[in-house]
């Protein structure tokens, strides 16, 4: 299945050096903590909150509309801790999605209207079906499909994983065009 291009607005969009395209409409809060390593794209109405922990994001994300990334936290009676975030490469965020995750591995699918709980760990190679919701501290293993409320494992995925979420994230960026002159 070929995907159909997706046009945005050149002046809507932020294009970096390394190829990262970040929307003007998104709020990166404490940006000197948010590291993106490239060609990743970060869509309209997103928040990211670099500015409880640092957050890295790997290379070929795909960061849907409206998605809330934050690092996960602990309390404690004398406040909270607040933990780095790591994105593996080739993840894909999709709409309305909150990830309060630990770490989220690579080639990880995450589907529209999710809630991850905090402090979970998303390992390399599984998905998440759309409204899925994990409790908090939730360890999801690699090559699994967790969906439900609350989440529980519901299938497997094939081995070639890692070949199909690569392909996939590729392909989005590759489609993701310029419209016009800044129209």
């Amino acid at each position: 299945m070929e995907l159909q291009d997706d046009f945005y607005n050149v002046p809507q969009y932020i294009e970096t050096a390394s190829g990262n395209k970040v929307s003007r409409q998104s709020v990166l809060c404490g940006s000197q903590n948010i590291v993106i390593n490239g060609k990743t794209i970060v869509m309209s109405g997103c928040v990211i909150r670099g500015d409880l922990a640092n957050v890295r994001i790997g290379r070929h994300c795909i960061i849907s509309k409206r998605a809330v990334i934050r690092p996960a936290f602990k309390k404690f009676s004398k406040g909270v801790a607040f933990f780095p975030l790591h994105i593996g490469d080739h993840v894909l965020i999709e709409e309305d999605s909150i990830v309060n995750a630990a770490q989220v591995g690579s080639y990880v699918h995450i589907g529209k209207n999710c809630v991850i709980g905090r402090r979970s760990v998303l390992k390399d190679c599984c998905a998440i079906a759309d409204n899925t919701i994990l409790p908090p501290e939730t360890v999801v293993p690699p090559f699994t499909v967790y969906s439900g409320s609350p989440g529980k494992v519901s299938g497997d995925l094939p081995d070639c994983t890692q070949d199909l979420m690569t392909d996939i994230t590729v392909s989005y960026y590759q489609h993701f065009k310029p419209h016009g002159k800044g129209k």
